[in-house]
């Protein structure tokens, strides 16, 4: 990949750098083989029951294996031209036993009897029992019932993988053609869909059988003014969803503000697109905007990123509890400040929820990799910090007695570790528009969509960008800007939050590729919010001055 490539295919979104990794990418597969059905169910439980039976005879206390079939689909376009189409599947065994008081992990790829699967348990096991040798505390899971054997699926209408290459790259290449048509100098666009199917098994005994599908429309226009060599960019307004190609059928026509359209449960990519293109030629020619303290107004496609990085990551256990530090290291939110019962993350405006059940959402499964059903809980209640993120073996530590439901790996050949639940800050509870919301706003900044960010490595001292900036000025919308960054910490910029709007406005955003771990995995999370009001905040200007 050339220079030019790698920087047009990098805007789509910082994630798509992890490409390769993506839930054990395995071999490339025609797009006929994504159809092929997987194993029978009475298969993967004979495979399961062969490591279990196998693991207790070797002297293990727990284990649960998880068989997993992933398929992947990524159509990849630039102006009138198909630059890629990546089709691949994935299918093995990964087996955990708790022996001796300590955690082992083992899986083997393409198992085709049960001798495999109980060999790769016997080997986790095997490195239990010598992990064991050195660990100072024996493992304490909570405890968890057997459900029997139980399934989920995504509620999909259209399966994507069904849907023929042709019409995909037809879409994206009349996604294309609107962008050229409308003003663009350049267009990437991309879709990627997934489709996981695992099979969990456990000696608590659970026997579970889930189905999911994520799917990701996206783009990137160029607007360049050539005789400046000024250029802008507008990223798509899609949300990647726990769904599939049912999401870029349904034909979304609410409106908020005249400025953009509101994408929620259904995506009109062209729409999206055309309105991208002529926005982009509106930033080229924008103002620049003046640094000082501004009001902000944060449309959903702006906040769930600000959700994911200072509320999201900071508010996982093992981060406060300093065992995971990559990607940003660790947590200000101390178990002391939770602890206190009063510690104030936010205003009294502010609730953020955590939760593995919301349809249409990235997160949104049966049970987690645990085998635990999952549910939604409190983070902060009121402004106040009340709990964390928490699995089966951290639980005892903040004294509850279940795991929360969060704990997943990204393929059959990962350990799965705790990971990010959605996490969404609820609508406000009095009837409020976003064009009540502006009315009353002074000096103001209404941002939509995400940008770059920077956060510090405690989660607290941050800096975010957006895709539009519309400046505000005694209530009303006075024109578009450009180059605005805001800074601020997580505790002060939510303890400025004054006004959330209500759950007509509700919208779900979130991540693809959300990076964590050592070695790393991806996962897919959405982070929910209505539109919100941020009074106060330090807004900079980041052009390049010669």
């Amino acid at each position: 990949m050339n220079r030019r490539d790698f920087i047009q295919l990098t805007g789509l979104g910082a994630g798509t750098l992890m490409l390769p990794s993506i839930s054990g990418l395995g071999r490339s597969v025609s797009p006929e083989a994504l159809l092929e059905p997987g194993l029978d169910v009475a298969v993967k439980k004979r495979l399961a029951d062969a490591a279990l039976n196998a693991a207790k005879a070797k002297g293990a206390t727990y284990a649960d294996v998880r068989i997993g079939r992933y398929l992947n689909q990524f159509v990849i376009t630039r102006e009138d031209r198909v630059q890629n189409i990546v089709n691949t599947e994935s299918f093995g065994v990964g087996v955990r036993v708790i022996a001796n008081g300590c955690w082992g992990f083992a899986a083997i790829v393409d198992a085709k009897n049960e001798s495999d699967t109980a060999k790769a348990a016997e080997t986790a096991v095997a490195i239990a029992k010598a992990n064991s040798k050195i660990q100072k505390e024996p493992v304490q899971l909570a405890p968890q019932k057997g459900f029997g054997e139980v399934s989920w699926k995504a509620p999909i209408q259209k399966n994507g993988f069904e849907v023929p290459v042709k019409e995909k790259v037809d879409l994206l290449m009349a996604v294309n053609g609107a962008a050229m048509a409308n003003g663009a100098n350049f267009v990437n666009s991309v879709l990627f869909m997934v489709n996981e199917q695992k099979y969990f098994a456990s000696t608590d005994g659970s026997y579970i059988d889930q189905d999911i599908h994520r799917i990701w429309p996206n783009f990137t226009v160029t607007a360049i003014d050539r005789q400046t060599g000024v250029f802008q960019t507008r990223n798509s307004l899609s949300a990647p969803m726990g769904m599939s190609y049912d999401y870029l059928q349904t034909n979304p026509k609410d409106k908020i503000t005249g400025i953009t359209t509101r994408y929620n449960m259904g995506y009109d990519m062209l729409e999206d697109v055309t309105a991208a293109a002529k926005q982009a030629k509106q930033k080229v020619a924008a103002k620049s905007v003046e640094a000082g303290k501004y009001d902000l107004i944060l449309d959903p496609s702006h906040t769930w990123l600000t959700i994911h990085e200072s509320v999201g990551h900071p508010l996982e256990l093992d981060r406060v509890l300093g065992y995971e530090a990559n990607f940003a290291g660790t947590s200000f939110a101390t178990l002391d400040k939770w602890q206190s019962k009063n510690f104030n993350y936010g205003s009294k405006q502010v609730n953020f929820i955590a939760d593995k059940i919301q349809p249409g959402s990235l997160g949104a499964v049966g049970w987690d990799d645990e085998g635990v059903k999952t549910k939604q809980w409190d983070l902060v209640k009121d402004g106040v910090l009340v709990n964390y993120q928490a699995i089966r073996d951290q639980a005892h530590i903040i004294g509850e007695k279940e795991s929360q439901g969060c704990c997943y790996a990204d393929s059959w050949g990962s350990v799965q570790f705790q990971r990010m639940a959605n996490v969404s800050l609820a609508p406000g509870k009095e009837k409020l528009s976003v064009d009540e919301m502006i009315k009353d706003v002074k000096r103001g900044i209404y941002i939509i969509g995400d940008g770059s960010f920077s956060i510090d490595q405690q989660r607290y001292n941050f800096q975010f960008g957006g895709q539009l900036f519309y400046e505000i000025k005694d209530g009303q919308i006075a024109g578009m800007l450009r180059d605005v960054s805001y800074q601020s910490n997580t505790q002060e910029f939510w303890n400025s939050c004054v006004k959330v709007c209500d759950d007509r406005d509700y919208r779900l955003g979130g991540s693809f590729f959300d990076g964590k771990g050592q070695p790393s995995q991806s996962s897919a999370v959405s982070h929910g919010s209505s539109t919100a009001r941020i009074n106060g905040v330090n807004v900079i200007n980041t052009a390049r001055k010669i």
